[in-house]
């Protein structure tokens, strides 16, 4: 969508370099996926691989990358962070290198980037930290975008209005229309809600299973530009783990620094549902649920 809206779909698509860190609606395995989690990827550098439409992940790992391939003109690249943020660095440097890219964006949806790392509200700060720390490391200017600011329900809008930098793209129903039809099946809270306040959509939004509330506003829209160098200053986390060489290593500073690590929250997770009974779905009655899931957010 922001390939699009900035550089007008003219020239090649961008590649998407992403993490397969699919939450356990999708993944019951708790963590980021590397590339011996797939079958059918293929190579674009020796350390980085491209997820085609066909690609498979090996069970039980899930993901959405694959169908996310197929519907889009983009090539999606997969950040593998087995080795740390040294590890990421060298797969964006080898990815430059190959490419030769005219530019280099790194983008965040909902602005925790941008946190300190002890921020009561933050959730997920280790996937945002190990790429900051990467993109800091390379030797070709990074733009760091920022997209709704507070949309992810971590760190509130009006705390990031010192942080975010200048506007440089409202996003509007126009850019959100050409992937329309990924935004129907994909569960991205965040994009999603990035996607109805570029439609015009305004209200409260519960998110999270926490039911988190988010406000859809005016600025819900806005892209904005970041300082970069201010950023990893900020990002304690982000700064900690910069010569890390494994995920262990890195989500042990994620313990220290911010008191916890989002793929500890996803093991306890996932070892509590694994004890729950197996529910037999009945459509109706799942129905009926939803009604009335929808008519309680909605007395909230």
């Amino acid at each position: 969508m922001l390939d699009r809206a900035l550089y007008g779909g003219s020239g090649d698509p961008a590649v998407i370099l992403t993490y397969a860190w699919d939450r356990l609606l999708i993944d019951p395995v708790p963590g980021p996926r590397g590339p011996a989690n797939f079958t059918g990827l293929r190579p674009l550098t020796r350390s980085v691989w491209s997820v085609p439409g066909d690609a498979k992940p090996v069970s039980p790992s899930g993901s959405t990358l694959p169908r996310l391939a197929a519907g889009l003109p983009n090539t999606i690249a997969l950040i593998d962070p087995e080795h740390g943020a040294e590890g990421v660095t060298h797969q964006l440097e080898e990815l430059i290198a190959h490419l030769a890219p005219e530019s280099l964006d790194l983008l965040d949806v909902g602005g925790d980037i941008l946190a300190k790392g002890d921020e009561p509200t933050l959730r997920s700060p280790l996937a945002d930290a190990l790429t900051l720390a990467a993109c800091c490391q390379v030797n070709t200017p990074v733009r760091l975008l920022v997209a709704g600011p507070g949309l992810d329900g971590e760190i509130p809008a009006e705390d990031l209005h010192d942080r975010v930098g200048p506007a440089v793209l409202h996003l509007t129903a126009e850019h959100v229309e050409p992937i329309a039809p990924v935004l129907e099946w994909h569960p991205s809270e965040a994009t999603a809600m990035l996607a109805a306040t570029a439609r015009g959509i305004r209200g409260l939004c519960e998110v999270r299973d926490a039911g988190l509330p988010v406000p859809l506003t005016n600025e819900g829209s806005i892209v904005h530009e970041a300082d970069l160098d201010d950023t990893l200053q900020r990002n304690e986390l982000a700064r900690a783990i910069l010569a890390t060489q494994s995920l262990d290593e890195a989500e042990q500073h994620s313990r220290e620094i911010c008191g916890y690590s989002e793929i500890d929250y996803e093991r306890n997770k996932g070892s509590w549902l694994a004890t729950q009974p197996e529910q037999k779905l009945d459509p109706d009655a799942t129905l009926r649920q939803l009604d009335e899931f929808e008519a309680d957010a909605r007395g909230r």
